[in-house]
């Protein structure tokens, strides 16, 4: 099975950088019955950034305002997916590399049984241009 490379909608809020504040906003979300395709954080200078990755966007905004969490207008990320194999992560970014293109940040997992996934952020500027790179059309 080759990759699957897909471009999806991504929010972000930012919390204090103490102990529970991620766990506070998934409880807060999984009581709200959003389920969630990723979740990635990271200290920012004194605070933390939180991404989500949500299935259903809309169902996620109305549940994150109504606990009270402050998102960012959606970004987007890409999800990449695949069997698992020596090398997967580097022939991605080789290939956005030949295209020019800097990727941001990545995050990759092994997932089990023999699969992978990462998440991918490119620059705005060079989503559509590694969308094509990546054989997204």
């Amino acid at each position: 099975m080759s990759d699957t490379v897909t471009l999806v909608d991504y929010y972000y809020t930012t919390v204090a950088d103490r102990p529970g504040e991620g766990g506070r906003l998934l409880d807060a979300l999984r009581d709200s019955g959003v389920n969630l395709l990723a979740f990635s954080g990271f200290p920012e200078g004194r605070r933390s950034q939180i991404d989500f990755v949500p299935v259903d966007g809309a169902a996620f905004v109305a549940a994150a305002k109504a606990a009270k969490i402050k998102l960012s207008k959606p970004k987007q990320v890409f999800l990449v997916s695949g069997d698992d194999r020596v090398g997967a992560v580097a022939e991605i970014c080789d290939r956005l590399a030949a295209a020019k293109i800097n990727i941001t940040a990545v995050d990759a997992v092994c997932a089990g049984a023999g699969r992978y996934g990462a998440m991918l952020w490119v620059k705005p500027r060079d989503v559509k241009k590694a969308a094509g790179v990546l054989g997204i059309s």
